[in-house]
């Protein structure tokens, strides 16, 4: 199989979907690897060393012209709808519900869209969000202290106080891999933390693994306007993988907050639970509403391509070489987990949560396998 590697082109990323490391491997399987020149540079990775790899050093429209599977990190953008050829297999960050315009040039160019966000393991765990939640959630508190300082339009508060000067309050919308990352980090910065979750096993876990200064209750619209009014810190952390977030937090709230107060909305990538949240860029962070400033970056772990590159890759790797291997059919009947990733092929919507976003048609996946089977999947993965 021909693997393409283009360079990613949304404002602010800089990390890349294979390093050098995976594309030797996956030459050593016998697959033909292009990869964009530069597409590593911004993550640390030389053209050189992807030559030395066995890499195909060649442009934009080679990567996507030739490749049988695109392996990327962030949703194509406008600039890349044209590029997707029929049956040409996409793996990466999609988040369609964010996006009706980008699902339906996905579904119009005929391509095969498997999303990382949505590749579930049967215990319902999302490895290849994981990683980047855990930065993101890192991020979104480092973020948060930052804009708070006067000189950004925030509070003038420091996240962990001095002694005799009470800390930040922040509070967590959503006990999940970003929100817990995202409460354990300004925990350790001396904030007062409140996590709000709607469930409860998840509230005792946290209750049992976070310090003491981080209390967890349990989410419900009255509990949430309660903690707004107090909060110098908003952290929206709310997942229903493959739908939109749900709003949590209406225009008319914002005026229940402290003047200068920050929101992070990290769920802005399935549409944020922020009413007044919008995409905004590395480039340009945040904007005033009412008095509050909202980060609404797309692209969170984007800041640290390096680390976030790295971690990223290793999660990925093990589905792009199967991919490679098999062929995007056979390896979604073998893994249920990859299976629960494909989200787009020949046409049609599978992704549910997307198809409920936007009124579409929804088609099972398990449908498009069927009519796609060629011979039965224990020999196509002998």
């Amino acid at each position: 199989m021909i693997v393409g590697v283009p360079k990613e082109i949304k404002p602010g990323e800089a990390r890349v979907a294979l390093v050098p490391a995976g594309v030797e491997a996956l030459v050593a399987d016998g697959h033909t690897v292009i990869v964009e020149q530069g597409a590593g540079a911004g993550s640390g990775f030389s053209d050189d060393a992807y030559a030395s790899a066995g890499a195909v050093l060649d442009n934009v429209d080679a990567v996507w012209s030739r490749a049988d599977l695109i392996v990327k990190v962030k949703e194509p953008i406008e600039a890349e709808y044209r590029r997707i050829r029929p049956k040409q297999t996409l793996f990466c960050y999609f988040h369609f519900a964010a996006s009706e315009a980008l699902t339906r040039a996905v579904l119009d160019s005929g391509g095969v869209a498997i999303a990382y966000e949505t590749v579930q393991l049967p215990t319902g765990e999302l490895p290849l969000l994981t990683p980047m939640s855990e930065i993101a959630g890192r991020l979104a508190t480092q973020q948060a202290a930052h804009y708070l300082q006067a000189r950004y339009g925030g509070r003038g508060v420091l996240m962990g106080g001095v002694p005799g000067v009470e800390p930040a309050t922040v509070v967590v919308l959503g006990g999940g891999v970003v929100g817990a990352n995202a409460a354990r980090i300004a925990a350790g910065l001396g904030a007062r933390v409140v996590v709000l979750d709607v469930s409860l096993a998840r509230l005792r876990h946290l209750a049992n693994v976070m310090p003491a200064n981080v209390t967890v209750l349990y989410s419900n619209r009255h509990t949430v306007l309660e903690w707004l009014e107090r909060a110098d810190v908003v952290i929206g952390a709310v997942l229903i993988p493959g739908a939109k977030a749900p709003r949590l937090v209406r225009r008319q709230d914002l005026a229940r907050m402290k003047p200068g107060a920050v929101i992070v909305d990290v769920a802005i990538d399935q549409g944020g639970c922020i009413e007044t949240i919008r995409p905004t860029t590395h480039a340009d962070p945040v904007y005033e509403v009412d008095g509050i400033l909202h980060y609404g970056v797309t692209n969170i772990p984007a800041a640290v391509p390096r680390t976030s590159t790295l971690a990223l890759t290793n999660a990925t790797f093990p589905y792009i070489r199967a991919l490679a291997r098999h062929g995007w059919q056979a390896a979604c009947r073998a893994d249920r987990a990859l299976l629960a990733g494909l989200s787009m092929a020949d046409g049609l919507l599978l992704c549910r949560g997307t198809a409920e976003a936007f009124g579409l048609e929804h088609t099972p996946p398990a449908r498009v396998l069927e009519a796609s089977r060629v011979v039965p999947a224990t020999a196509a993965l002998a």
